[in-house]
């Protein structure tokens, strides 16, 4: 799909001023974790919720604005990336229709695909959002959020221009330390413990990491493939 999908306004109140000097360099996705679109719609609209994002796209790829990009929407809740923690500030927020893990959680469909790519398109022509920072809400969020989910298709995404997808390296690394592979993550950018052991936080990060990176080790622990694809995200990010 090329050029702008046809977006279709829905204004929420659920939106602020960006503090004065932020910029955005963000795009942060979301799958709505809700049994229609119009439910979702409704609630991202809903002044009492208290909740929005700048968009939302449908499974059949139809687009909604719901928040103008200048304004701060109320998408990403407590969350952090790379130290910073106001991510709303600094981030447009997407919502893509899926009834998530709760609900039946199933692939995202090509229509709506194609239309995520279009607008992401249209959005890192009009923001300098680097392609590492390009993510999901599970990777700023790993102790509360697993959207949009290790059935959400990156790697095609990144082919698209939209984000970054690094070719695996080599299979496994049975070599990295407990401690490295926090290290390596927290330059990365999630929030993960400098530790030698396993944490229950340790373990968020590997487990949000997994399922950005590598959905089909989801397990939560270092594993050597774990390990491996851990090298192979941050030498992408250190040679950029």
């Amino acid at each position: 799909m090329t050029g702008t999908p046809t977006i279709l306004d829905r204004p929420s109140p659920n939106h602020d001023a960006r503090p004065d000097g932020t910029s955005v360099d963000i795009l942060l996705l979301h799958y709505t974790g809700m049994q229609s679109a119009d439910a979702a719609l409704d609630r991202l609209t809903d002044g009492q919720a208290k909740v929005s994002a700048h968009y939302l796209i449908a499974e059949d790829g139809s687009c909604w604005r719901l928040v103008e990009e200048e304004r701060r929407a109320w998408h990403a809740g407590v969350a952090s990336w790379g130290g910073a923690t106001d991510i709303n500030a600094r981030s447009i927020g997407i919502e893509l229709v899926n009834p998530g893990h709760q609900f039946g959680y199933r692939p995202f469909p090509a229509l709506q695909m194609d239309s995520l790519t279009a607008l992401c398109r249209d959005i890192l022509a009009r923001h300098p959002i680097q392609p590492a920072r390009v993510l999901g809400h599970s990777d700023v969020a790993p102790e509360r959020k697993e959207d949009p989910g290790e059935l959400f298709d990156w790697a095609s995404l990144a082919k698209c221009g939209v984000g970054l997808w690094p070719e695996p390296g080599p299979t496994a690394d049975p070599d990295m330390t407990f401690e490295d592979a926090m290290r390596f993550l927290a330059h990365i950018g999630y929030a993960a413990p400098r530790t030698p052991v396993m944490t229950g936080a340790a373990r968020n990060a590997l487990l949000a990491f997994q399922r950005r990176w590598l959905p089909s080790d989801l397990c939560g622990a270092l594993t050597p493939e774990t390990a491996a694809r851990i090298r192979d995200v941050h030498a992408a990010l250190t040679s950029a």
